[in-house]
């Protein structure tokens, strides 16, 4: 009975050792980069939207310039906003094309680095677990060990 109460014990003891590194050398760090990230999309959305401010702000300047115009400069200035409404549009649809870039690239690489840390975390748990059964397992009746093993295995191997 006192076996049982000590094995609880380093088992608590070792999954509070786990989660600690855990946090700090995986939770972290993946935490940090998607901090980075997101900054970094952040800041090209900002830039897409200054880009939309002033095509609009050249879209006004155009309109009013064409209201104070005579017959012909009013021609001539339709078709300077013809052109600067297609550039504001390209320009807003470049911008639009480069975020949406930058987002896919980083929801890419975000899953990626997710999928990495999540298969070290599943294989290092997978080998706390063995370490941990065998630890369990010796000392006792071989066969019912043999069984917990299995057992243990059969699980592990269920979840994974």
């Amino acid at each position: 009975m006192l076996s049982i109460n000590m094995n609880l014990v380093w088992t608590i003891i070792n999954l509070i050792i786990l989660y600690v590194l855990l946090k700090k050398y995986l939770i972290g760090p993946v935490t940090s980069i998607m901090d980075q990230r997101k900054a970094l999309i952040e800041g090209s959305l900002e830039n897409a939207r200054r880009n939309e401010a002033e095509s609009q702000e050249l879209k006004k300047r155009y309109e009013d310039a064409l209201s104070h115009a005579d017959d012909e400069a009013q021609r001539i200035l339709e078709e300077a906003r013809a052109g600067a409404r297609a550039e504001g549009e390209r320009m807003m649809q470049e911008a639009g094309d480069q975020a949406r870039q930058v987002l896919e690239k980083a929801r890419r690489e975000a899953e990626q680095e997710h999928d990495k840390a999540l298969d070290g975390a599943k294989a290092e748990i997978g080998l706390l677990a063995i370490q941990a059964a065998k630890k369990l397992l010796s000392g006792g009746d071989p066969e019912a060990d043999g069984r917990m093993y299995d057992s243990l295995l059969k699980k592990t191997g269920e979840e994974g």
